[in-house]
């Protein structure tokens, strides 16, 4: 039987593209048994590799529109020109069956998370340097020149919003970064 959480927490991860919060998510459910993360919607194509209902819930627009108008999401934004979003049925679902819920967003979605969910614990992943970050984006071989250049862009600006996060993490060891994450889990009580 999984173990339970003993008070589950909406876990807020935000970081620039390429600043590691996914890979950081992942390793972090990997490890424990009571954390999941709430699978987000988007309206962008599979990268090769990604499974919808594991990676991202696929829609098309007018599903998402649509989603938006029921009053599905949490929170949802426009990024890069595709739209992502939160879904309040699946977090509520972690946190009712006493798992964490690890939300991997932006921090436009963290700020939205954050006025319905006071409680939620926010965590914004720093890479070591822009100049890593630019490094990272590199070799994951998934973007054009200029998208790349657009996401560095992104990036600077992405950087600004880091003092609305509890804790800002510095994503240079990875181990010691999936550390963290867990110490902040397990704390009885984060203020």
């Amino acid at each position: 039987m999984p173990k339970q959480a003993i008070d589950p927490k909406i876990l807020i991860l935000s970081a620039p593209s390429g600043g590691g919060k996914t890979s950081l998510a992942l390793a972090l459910v990997k490890g424990r048994s009571d954390a999941e993360i709430a699978i987000s919607h988007t309206t962008r194509g599979a990268r090769p590799g990604e499974i919808d209902g594991v990676h991202y819930q696929f829609v098309d627009s007018d599903t998402f529109r649509k989603l938006i108008d029921e009053d599905a999401f949490i929170e949802y934004a426009s990024v890069y020109g595709n739209l992502y979003g939160t879904s309040r049925v699946a977090v509520n679902d972690l946190l009712e069956s006493g798992k964490h819920a690890i939300l991997d967003i932006d921090w436009q979605g963290a700020r939205a998370v954050r006025e319905c969910h006071p409680e939620a614990i926010s965590v914004f992943i720093l890479p070591p340097s822009i100049h890593e970050l630019e490094q990272r984006l590199r070799e994951r071989n998934q973007d054009s020149e200029l998208v790349i250049r657009q996401r560095m862009d992104k990036a600077r600006e992405e950087l600004s919003h880091q003092a609305e996060f509890q804790t800002v993490l510095v994503n240079e060891n990875f181990d010691d970064s999936v550390a963290c994450l867990n110490q902040i889990l397990d704390a009885p009580d984060h203020e």
